[in-house]
Parts: structure tokens; sequence; C-alpha cells
């Protein structure tokens, strides 16, 4: 039985069947062939250039303290005028303005922008290892580019999360 399937049936399954001890779970064991190939795909994201410009943004940007600092007001700022909308409160004018003013100080900030590019291609890449892995816990099988095309059209905002749901 496909473990999702038995989970959503609301069948029950063996006693300690999900669990690592659980009919030989073999597969979490350090030295399985699973945990190897984890281990070869975690080593070629490290080696990988593409990855190592990443990570090079982000510890470019944690080391500019006025970056830093200029990217945590915005954030929380931005944060407050979201929660004032989702409480019915009406923004002002110069709340608005004022908000615009800072991101747009932020974006003129190559190190802040750079490393607000490398954060969305790193949590990318990290979302997409993680579906292909779920569906593959799901589906028995490695998922192909249909299956992936179809998980990713639902959600209540399309997919794409922008809603923080």
């Amino acid at each position: 039985m496909n473990f999702a399937v038995g989970i959503m049936s609301g069948k029950r399954l063996p006693s300690g069947s999900l669990g690592p001890r659980g009919l030989g779970m073999s597969i979490l064991a350090d030295d399985s062939a699973v945990m190897n190939k984890a281990r070869e795909l975690c080593a070629a994201i490290a080696e990988d250039a593409d990855f190592q410009a990443l990570q090079k943004k982000v510890e470019t940007f944690l080391d500019d303290d006025s970056a830093r600092m200029m990217y945590q007001g915005v954030h929380e700022r931005g944060s407050e005028l979201h929660q004032k909308q989702h409480a019915g409160v009406e923004l002002g004018e110069s709340e608005i303005k004022e908000f615009e003013s800072a991101r747009d100080a932020l974006m003129q900030n190559e190190v802040a922008r750079s490393f607000m590019d490398a954060q969305g291609e790193l949590e990318a890449l990290q979302k997409t290892i993680g579906q292909y892995v779920g569906m593959t816990l799901e589906l028995g099988r490695v998922p192909t580019a249909e299956d992936i095309a179809q998980a990713s059209g639902g959600g209540c905002c399309g997919g794409g999360g922008g809603c923080g749901c």
C-alpha cells in the first residue's frame, strides 16, 4: 500500500510501519543506498559553481551591516502594513509612500538586491528538490515533468503561494 493512500484512506497500518524501526526501515540506515544518494545530492549542490555564487551573495549581504539593517527595516515595515490591511485598517497615503521610498532605496542597494535574488533562487531550489522527493514518496515512482506541472497548479493562489498560504 502506498503510504499516502494508507494515511489518507484512514486505514490502520501495522504498528510501527511508519517509524524508523517499522518493517525493517533500513532505508534510513546511514549506509543505505538512499542515504548515500542523499549525501551525493548534497555534495553535488555544495560543489555546484552556481550554488557557490549564490552562497557568496548571501555571505556578502550578511557581512554588510548597512544592507542588513535596511532589509530588516523594510521587511518589518512591510509586515506591519500587511497586518494592518488584514485587520481592515486603511493605509494612509503617507505610510504607503514612506514604505515605497524605503523599498526603492533597498532595491538600489546592490548587495541587498543580490541577496534577495540569491534567496529566491535558493528557495526555488529547495522547493523543487522537496517537491520531487515528496512526489516520489506519494507516487511510488519518479515524478514526470507533467506530474510536477500538475502539482504546481494547485493552491488558493494558483500554487505560487504569494499570499503566504
